[in-house]
């Protein structure tokens, strides 16, 4: 199935909200896809992080985030396992993992537990080479302005690491894997 058809399961199409999601996913996308094509010694399945780029924050719609239209009752933070969710609804649960793994540069259960988040308490890091990959790609592109142009290591790096050093660490050793410069 097309990712834009399971989108649209859940966004109307002429939001505004759906534009930034789609623009967003796009964007990571293909940042993503080029890591593949750039890394072929990684083994990763082209197709696959793809589609887990195109859906990876698909629970936003359920999120408070009012800067990117988001009208929902719950904190932005719970996208990831709110994506799974909907996702595994529709009998998609390998894909429903990119959403649950790609928040930050992935969290423990200790993370979680420690930063008192209101999430579900496991492990929320990517288990596989294409969850890394789409992890990593995600942190270069935001949702609230500039969609399409890609932020800076430097920036890329900040956002991380103000959540402390394992973040910081797990997203370090991603940039020594996939970088394409």
């Amino acid at each position: 199935m097309n990712p834009k058809d399971i989108i649209e399961k859940f966004y109307k199409k002429d939001s505004e909200l759906y534009r930034i999601l789609v623009t967003h996913s796009e964007s990571v996308a293909k940042y993503a896809t080029k890591i593949v094509d750039k890394h072929p010694e990684l083994g990763a399945d082209r197709r696959l992080v793809f589609e887990g780029a195109m859906l990876h924050d698909i629970g936003i719609i359920k999120t408070s985030a009012p800067a990117i239209h988001c009208s929902g009752k719950y904190d932005y933070i719970c996208h990831g396992y709110l994506g799974r969710e909907m996702l595994e609804s529709l009998g998609l649960n390998e894909l429903a993992l990119f959403c649950e793994h790609h928040t930050g540069a992935g969290m423990t259960k200790e993370e979680i537990e420690l930063r008192e988040l209101p999430l579900p308490h496991r492990d929320m890091l990517p288990t596989t080479i294409e969850e890394e990959i789409v992890c990593y790609a995600d942190k270069f592109f935001s949702k609230t302005k500039n969609l399409r142009e890609a932020k800076t290591f430097e920036k890329a790096l900040a956002s991380i690491e103000k959540h402390g050093e394992e973040p910081k660490a797990r997203f370090l050793a991603m940039h020594e894997r996939f970088k394409i410069e």
